[in-house]
């Protein structure tokens, strides 16, 4: 009954030309993307399978999942905006730290930096030449001091960084929980 069930089946497709075919033998392959249907004996619609989506409605639906991921993720981690709020503030803290400690070993940098250039000023004013290894030290401190300004600089921009991420965060947070 089966093969009888399936012989009586008819598929309603349209071809490359905008014509609306039935068939018996099934969908040819190349029109299987464009959606199809499969009537019975009667002509009835058993069922319908839909259209590929286009590049357009895939990328829509990636984008739709990705945001569903990004939204149980937050909810996951956050129970409240409140909870978004302490986070963000323990966060904005550990980077200030680590700010206020760089800044600080940039000040300790500078003064011992400042220090080697009077003694080089010494020599140079008492007509002697500046030791190499002072001139060694003083090209060193310059080096230490440019890679720690560069770190200052990440740390400054990973801090406005994590405000902007906290914000957008709390609000899709206020939104998901109807918080507003």
């Amino acid at each position: 009954m089966a093969a009888n069930h399936a012989c009586a089946e008819l598929y309603r497709y349209t071809n490359e030309r905008g014509v609306v075919v039935l068939d018996r033998q099934g969908v040819p392959p190349q029109h299987v993307a464009r959606g199809y249907e499969v009537l019975n004996e009667q002509g009835r619609v058993i069922q319908v399978v839909p259209p590929a989506p286009t590049a357009a409605q895939r990328q829509r639906l990636l984008e739709e999942r990705q945001r569903a991921e990004a939204d149980a993720r937050l909810l996951r981690l956050y129970a409240s905006v409140e909870d978004v709020e302490r986070a963000k503030a323990r966060k904005l803290a550990e980077l200030e730290s680590v700010i206020g400690i760089a800044r600080g070993n940039l000040q300790s940098l500078r003064s011992q930096h400042a220090s080697l250039r009077q003694q080089a000023a010494n020599h140079e004013r008492s007509g002697r030449r500046v030791p190499e290894n002072l001139l060694a030290q003083i090209a060193n401190l310059e080096q230490e001091q440019a890679g720690l300004q560069r770190d200052l600089q990440r740390y400054e921009a990973a801090r406005a960084e994590a405000e902007s991420a906290f914000s957008q965060e709390r609000q899709r947070v206020a939104e998901l929980l109807g918080d507003r």
